[in-house]
Formats: C-alpha cells, sequence, structure tokens
C-alpha cells in the first residue's frame, strides 16, 4: 500500500529513529524515487517515532491545497484514534483533522438517539430520522461491527438503475469503500450505515472483495439481522411495518426474483393489499401477508389468487374479481411492476400455487358459495338458455375471426356483460402491457379470450337474436363493440378506433330510433 504514494509523488523519504534509542544521531533514512531502488543512509531525529516526506510530482499540486486534504482526511481517516494533525504556517500552529472517534466503536449504553441520528444523518446523507438503528458487535471467528440503519423517507437515489447499495466498509476505521458489491445485496439498498471489519487487510483490493469468503460471511450474517429485525416489527408494531413496507415494499420484493436464497424470509415479510382490505391506497392498515391470505382460504379453494395493475381502484373494479367477489374469495391486488416477475420465479406458498385471475383456466365452481348467497344469486338471475349461448358463442367466433382466440361463456363475471382473459400459458395481460411500454415493441399481441356473461340482460337479448338468422349484422356490429369494450377496460388501445366510433354511433342512432 505503501508504494501506491508514488502514483503522485517523485521521490519519497522516511525518517524514523526507533522507541528508547538514547542519541538523535540513532535515526535511519529510507529514500527512493519509485523506480525499483532505493537507499537507506544515516540520520538524526530529535525524538523517537517516523517522519513521512513526500515529494509531490509537478501536474500532483492539488494535493497541496489545504480543502482537497481535509476531504482525504475525513473520507478515508475520520475515525481513526490518532489525530492526523495540518500544520498551517511556519509558526507551527496545528489543527487537528480528523475526529478520531468512531461511534460504532463505544457500546450501545453509552451512545443517546441524537448521536445516532447526527451520525445517521453524516454516514447516509439524509436529512430525516432512522426509522430503525441496528448496532451489533460479532466476536469469534469473524469479527466486525455494524452500525445500520433504515430510513424513514426513500432515499432520493433508492429507485436509480445503478442499484448501489449505501454501506461502507471500514477495516480497522479506516474506509475503504462503498462500493462493496458483495457487502449487502442491492434489494437492501436503502439500508444506510458502516460495517467495519477486524480481520480484512487494510491494503484489501476491489478484487479481492469480490472473491472474499470473509466479506460473503459478513453479508448473509448481516441480512440475517435486518430480515430478525424487520420480523419483530411485523409481528409486534404491525402500524409501523406497515409504513415501512409502503416505503422500500417494492425494493424488498426484488430479492424475491434475484436471491433464491432469501426467498423464503422475504414472502414471510411481504405484505399486499387485497380485495379484503377495502381501503384507500393511503391507508397502511389493511395490508395483509400471505400467511393470513392462506388462512383465509374457502373451502375448495387451490390457489393463492391475484391481479396485476397500475392502479389500485382500476384493479378493485376490474370485471375479472366479480365472480371471485361473489364467492367471498379474497384475491391480492399487485400494483408493484417487479410483482409480475418474481410471482413466476417463486411459483408456490405453502405449496399453495400464484394464480392469476385474469387467467383463462381458473375453474370457480369447485369453491363452495356461502348457502345465503347462492340462494340470493338464484333468486335474482334467471338460468340461461344454454341453446341461445350456444347460438350466441358461434356467431361471435364468426365475426370476430382472429381478433380473439375463443369466445365462451364465463363463471367469474356477475355483473359486467364481457372481460378478456389470457389462456393458460399465455402472457398475463398486464405483463405484456408491461413489456411493451418499457421498449420490447417486437412482443408479439397474444390473442386473447373474450368470456361473455350468460346471466347479463344485455348477452340475454342477443343470445335471443342469435337464433335469427337475418341478425347477423346486428351481432357482428355488437361483438366488435362489446370486445372494444373489454379492452377499454384492461386498460389497451382499441385496434380501430374509427370502426368503433361508426358502430358505436350506429347502435345510439337505432336505439334513439327505436
Amino acid at each position: 500500500g505503501f508504494y501506491s504514494a508514488f502514483s503522485v509523488a517523485s521521490r519519497i523519504e522516511v525518517v524514523t529513529r526507533r522507541a528508547g534509542s538514547k542519541a538523535a544521531e540513532d535515526a535511519v533514512k529510507w529514500a527512493s524515487e519509485g523506480a525499483g531502488a532505493f537507499t537507506v543512509s544515516e540520520a538524526e531525529r530529535d525524538h523517537c517515532g517516523t517522519s513521512v516526506t513526500v515529494f509531490l510530482a509537478k501536474d500532483q499540486g492539488e494535493f497541496l491545497e489545504e480543502h482537497r486534504i481535509r476531504q482525504i482526511v475525513k473520507t478515508y481517516s475520520d475515525h481513526i484514534p490518532l489525530p492526523i494533525m495540518l500544520v498551517k504556517d511556519k509558526d507551527g500552529e496545528e489543527e487537528q483533522l480528523n475526529s478520531g472517534s468512531a461511534l460504532w466503536t463505544r457500546p450501545k449504553s453509552e451512545i443517546t438517539d441524537e448521536q445516532y441520528q447526527e451520525f445517521y444523518h453524516h454516514v447516509g446523507h439524509v436529512f430525516d430520522e432512522p426509522w430503525l438503528t441496528l448496532h451489533n458487535r460479532a466476536e469469534g471467528k469473524i469479527e466486525y461491527t455494524s452500525l445500520l440503519f433504515i430510513p424513514t423517507m426513500a432515499p432520493y437515489d433508492l429507485m436509480h438503475p445503478d442499484r448501489r447499495h449505501r454501506v461502507k466498509l471500514y477495516v480497522k476505521r479506516v474506509f475503504i469503500t462503498d462500493d462493496c458489491e458483495e457487502l449487502m445485496p442491492s434489494w437492501l439498498r436503502f439500508v444506510r450505515g458502516i460495517v467495519d471489519s477486524e480481520d480484512l487487510p487494510l491494503n484489501v483490493s476491489r478484487e479481492m472483495l469480490q472473491h472474499n469468503l470473509l466479506v460473503a460471511k459478513i453479508r448473509q450474517a448481516l441480512v440475517k439481522r435486518i430480515f430478525a429485525e424487520l420480523k419483530k416489527k411485523a409481528d409486534k408494531q404491525p402500524d409501523e411495518y406497515a409504513h415501512f413496507w409502503e416505503t422500500f415494499g417494492a425494493v424488498l420484493k426484488e430479492g424475491l426474483y434475484e436471491d433464491a436464497e432469501y426467498r423464503d424470509p422475504i414472502l414471510d415479510l411481504a405484505r399486499f393489499r387485497s380485495t379484503v382490505s377495502a381501503g384507500p391506497a393511503q391507508d397502511n392498515n389493511d395490508l395483509v401477508s400471505l400467511a393470513d391470505y392462506v388462512g383465509r382460504m374457502k373451502e375448495g379453494q387451490d390457489a393463492i389468487y391475484y391481479i396485476a395493475g397500475d392502479q389500485l381502484d382500476a384493479l378493485r373494479a376490474s370485471p375479472q374479481l366479480e365472480g371471485f367477489r361473489a364467492r367471498g374469495v379474497e384475491v391480492l391486488l399487485f400494483t408493484d411492476p417487479i410483482d409480475e416477475f418474481w410471482v413466476p420465479m417463486v411459483g408456490t406458498f405453502q405449496e399453495k400455487p400464484f394464480k392469476s385471475v385474469t387467467s383463462g383456466g381458473i375453474d370457480l365452481a369447485k369453491i363452495k358459495k356461502d348457502a345465503r348467497d347462492e340462494k340470493a344469486e338464484t333468486e335474482a338471475k334467471e338460468k340461461p338458455d344454454d341453446a341461445a349461448m350456444s347460438h350466441l358463442i358461434l356467431a361471435f367466433k364468426q365475426s370476430l375471426g382472429d381478433a380473439v382466440k375463443d369466445v365462451r361463456a364465463s363463471d367469474r363475471l356477475t355483473d359486467s356483460a364481457v372481460c378478456l382473459v389470457a389462456d393458460e400459458g399465455d402472457m398475463d395481460l398486464h405483463l405484456e402491457r408491461l413489456l411493451k411500454h418499457h421498449g420490447h415493441m417486437d412482443l408479439a399481441a397474444s390473442k386473447r379470450i373474450l368470456e361473455i356473461n350468460p346471466t347479463h340482460p344485455l348477452i340475454r337479448k342477443l343470445g335471443a337474436l342469435a337464433e335469427d338468422k337475418t341478425k347477423n349484422f346486428e351481432l357482428s356490429d355488437a361483438a366488435f363493440l362489446l370486445l372494444d369494450q373489454a379492452r377499454i377496460v384492461e386498460g389497451e388501445k382499441i385496434a380501430d378506433p374509427a370502426a368503433f366510433s361508426k358502430r358505436l354511433n350506429a347502435v345510439l342512432e337505432k336505439g334513439l330510433a327505436g
């Protein structure tokens, strides 16, 4: 490490006098210009100790500037126990540049909340109060001290594309780097603080850190401790934890996609809104855990149902939820883009598969309805004419042709006339829209299934028309209007706005004339 000084120096002299020596002449001088050779000669020094004199190269004058010296010392050596003095003038006036104290080395009982907060502001470059403070010293085979903070507010750079964590690595109080990727996973990048190792060498390089087993073990221990503290908060202070999840949950869920090792603890910590939690988006008191969801699954329900989209209110109004709501089946509402990616990677929770309600392969008939709800539904709606529905579905298929993958009767609709769903094995509706929005325009659009509600008054009337062959033209217009209506509800663009407008005008004109 010493020889790195020659990157800015043309010559370096070291004069040293050992402890216990009696005369000034007992000193020794080492000198070198960094070209591979050096000289050792006798020298004089008034007292015991060592002086290192760096003769800077002509183009390295910045290292003689006071503000640059202060910045270097503050960054790398602020916490070492030895004082670093700056001699300001020829009279020998000195000023100590480093604090000479490392807060994390002191016992927790001696540190006040105000001191923790001040250090948090210093190390995290933030101005809020820490939501959680984790101060720990590990002893044994691996010795290190960690002082970590979880912010109350999301840092400004939380969603920066580089996804770097902000935990600084020290070795024996000397700052090494704030860019050790192996020290903390990117999905915990909201964590601020320091880790001070007693075992790593002071001259450790970036390449050494990338493959260092000690760093890997420290990382595992840090993540485990963070999870443990978050679990305590979730169990004992759910309201406070809900605030944390709303702020950082989307980032933490990245670990579900990237890090199979930590999927189980992250799933345990995950919280979601659902059709049971009907509060507004800013209400944090109605978040549910996956364990809570599984505990209230209905008889005959064998999957964890979810629906993904951009806005909470739009999801709650989605027609695909109607059949689930009628049976009292809870559906999770996913509004974070990462949700579409971690769900296929995780697959199941407590042996229950995740399944999108916009998927075509859902059989709601096997989920038992409440007896009173079933009776009320039977009394409110007439049984559809199966023959008329068969004729209508055939007419719709002939009219829509390749515009849809299939047309079929639905058991998931109760109030809406139609909806679109993806066939089993096809990409989810929201995921396809999300990928296209982020530049994947070459992605081939999947054909969707149009499901119709046999009990809806409009569908029943169209079913009656379907038995009259002379009404095929009117049925064709109705089929395309309903398809475009379903696309609008899904937030998709209408394939042919001009044709949609023409058909709608024709239907309105006929209705007003009648």
